[in-house]
């Protein structure tokens, strides 16, 4: 509440501010900050949070522009009807953009919209049939106010009003469910899918929502001036926007302003010298990328500024927290949308028949099959290059098998995405630490929440009851998992800069999260001390009795002898043994392949 009546109290000043402005000139530099600021709101979901690199938002603008041009030039609809309607073709040519261009990624991502750009500006320019080419589309009926076209105070005020509602709708949608889920793209994809963000999906809606705030601004502009051409589309009006961004401060909620107020002043300044003006904005652009990356939001906020979404635990839910007295971490009552757990044979919980991957020639696993049951506490084990972890990563969904099958819960998996299978009940972490390391530990743990909250794009962006109900349950239930895991005083640092020890616990924490049925551990005593690892054996066992099923991929043997209920042992793709831990540490089998001797006595 204190950030909307802050806003509503600055939208305010700036509008009392503009009645007391009678220059048009500067009225125009007023309203042209206003839609500059919407295009780089949206850019700024799409670079500064999803951290995807677009270099075709002029296309979307013209999108914008010209379908209000049309629609009130071409047919006797309401303009205040076409202005909404614009941004929907925007973010309709969004998702178009989008669909292709997120098959690639890097370089190649900005390449493909830039290419967009190129092709609606040449199509804009050379298409005169109907869109009038240089000449462009005149006779676009304005918004009007008692049955009379705005004037220029006016449009500033409709601009300082739509500004002030797209921040609030926006940092509605960013510092709750979907802002870390954007956030977890641009760290690590693989993780994000790991913990149930549909990762693809996620990419498609940061392009949409960037496509229709910049449509919005195109036909703002087309309505006010009345009429449109290619002048207006071009390659460096692409550039200029996401300048916008980087100059203010990707991946904050403010930066976008800043960027639309500065640089809207230095475009008037150096209107006359066109030429000088394009050097001073890739003079910017290379300055914003190396030398001031945080943009200038990022210069003056470092020494406080917590990453996007984090926040201190209030009281009331760490206080709640510290009442529980386990870890929270039972199963959810259902994963994918029909399961139903009857299917499975009595205690079984994930069966794998006949299961192989090859690479060409190399085949780190053939034909293996194995059965876990439910509550029990599994270990795959096997030297190096056994293929452990390429099992870890058939069962989660990062890699598919090339034969056989794998059954979770009476359920195939098939070729399933790694998201729907942690919403299946699966959860993993990773040989190799996959943490968000800028995020802070808590929003770390909300992002294993993600999967298991119900709050959907709408609701969060208008913050409905619903959306704040589930933002508190998700942070009380994350409060409590870093209570029990010994976390919770430092829930507010970045995960990164935590000791190795803490950042595996945290990786623990964020898969426990997502309610799993089954959760992976794949070396999860890598790099822990003798301490560090007594203490992960006993957490083990706490989280097997709250009814989770647990298969650890660990070559520490002390640890796996001491909490195992059942191994199974792999040796270069193949299964070589399975049973208790007693009979395995005596298999001839297992021996030699940890020794290489026929005649040694024990592991």
């Amino acid at each position: 509440m204190k950030h909307l009546a802050l806003v509503l109290a600055l939208a305010a000043a700036a509008a009392l501010a503009v009645a007391g402005v009678d220059n048009d000139y500067l009225l125009r530099i007023g309203f042209s900050m206003c839609t500059f600021y919407l295009c780089a709101a949206g850019m700024n979901v799409l670079v500064g949070y999803a951290g995807q690199k677009s270099l075709g938002q002029a296309g979307l603008y013209a999108a914008g522009a010209y379908a209000v041009a049309l629609l009130t030039s071409k047919t006797a609809i309401n303009p205040w009807l076409a202005l909404p309607l614009a941004g929907v073709a925007a973010g309709l040519f969004g998702v178009l953009i989008a669909l292709p261009s997120l098959r690639v990624k890097g370089p190649y991502l900005a390449m493909v919209t830039l290419a967009f750009g190129v092709v609606v500006e040449k199509i804009v320019s050379e298409w005169t049939e109907v869109f009038g080419g240089a000449q462009g589309l005149y006779g676009i009926r304005p918004l009007e106010w008692n049955g009379a076209p705005f004037g220029m105070k006016q449009w500033l005020w409709f601009g300082i009003a739509l500004a002030a509602l797209t921040h609030l709708l926006l940092r509605n949608l960013l510092r709750g469910r979907f802002g870390r889920a954007l956030l977890s793209l641009q760290a690590d994809e693989i993780a994000a899918a790991s913990v149930g963000v549909r990762v693809y999906r996620a990419k498609v809606m940061a392009f949409v929502v960037a496509a229709v705030t910049c449509g919005l601004a195109g036909a703002m502009v087309a309505q006010q001036n009345q009429y449109i051409n290619s002048d207006f589309i071009t390659f460096h009006l692409s550039i200029f926007i996401l300048l916008l961004v980087l100059f203010g401060g990707a991946g904050t909620l403010a930066g976008p302003l800043v960027g639309a107020v500065l640089l809207t002043l230095i475009d008037a300044l150096l209107a006359r010298w066109p030429a000088v003006q394009h050097l001073v904005y890739g003079a910017l652009l290379l300055f914003a990328l190396y030398v001031m990356p945080g943009g200038v939001v990022g210069v003056f906020a470092r020494w406080r500024r917590a990453p996007a979404g984090a926040a201190l635990p209030d009281a009331a839910a760490a206080a709640a927290a510290a009442a529980v007295t386990d870890l929270g971490v039972r199963p959810a009552a259902a994963g994918t949308a029909g399961t139903d757990h009857t299917h499975a044979p009595a205690g079984a919980l994930l069966q794998v028949d006949d299961v192989s991957k090859a690479y060409g020639g190399v085949k780190p696993a053939q034909h293996i099959s194995f059965t876990l049951q439910r509550g029990h506490l599994h270990a795959l084990i096997g030297p190096n290059g056994a293929g452990k972890s390429t099992m870890i990563n058939m069962l989660s969904g990062v890699v598919a098998p090339s034969a056989g099958r794998i059954r979770f819960a009476g359920h195939e998996l098939g070729a399933l995405p790694p998201h729907a299978i942690c919403q299946a009940g699966m959860a993993r972490t990773f040989q190799n630490l996959r943490l968000f390391g800028e995020l802070s530990v808590l929003d770390n743990v909300l992002l294993g929440c993600h999967v298991r909250m119900g709050n959907g794009f709408w609701a969060s962006l208008l913050a409905l009851p619903s959306a704040r109900r589930e933002e508190a349950a998700a942070r009380q239930r994350a409060l409590a998992l870093l209570q029990g895991l010994g976390l919770a005083e430092r829930a507010s640092a970045p995960a990164g800069s935590l000791p190795y020890g803490l950042q595996r616990r945290v990786e623990l924490a964020r898969a426990l999260a997502t309610q799993p049925l089954l959760l992976l551990l794949d070396e999860p005593a890598a790099g822990l001390n003798p301490q560090e690892t007594a203490e992960l054996g006993a957490l083990l066992r706490r989280i097997g009795g709250e009814g989770v099923t647990i298969l650890m991929v660990e070559h520490h043997m002390d640890l796996v002898m001491a909490v195992s209920d059942h191994v199974i042992v792999l040796d270069y793709g193949q299964k070589i043994a399975e049973g208790e831990p007693a009979a395995v540490q005596r298999d001839r089998r297992v021996i030699e392949a940890y020794l290489g001797s026929a005649d040694a006595l024990a592991l």
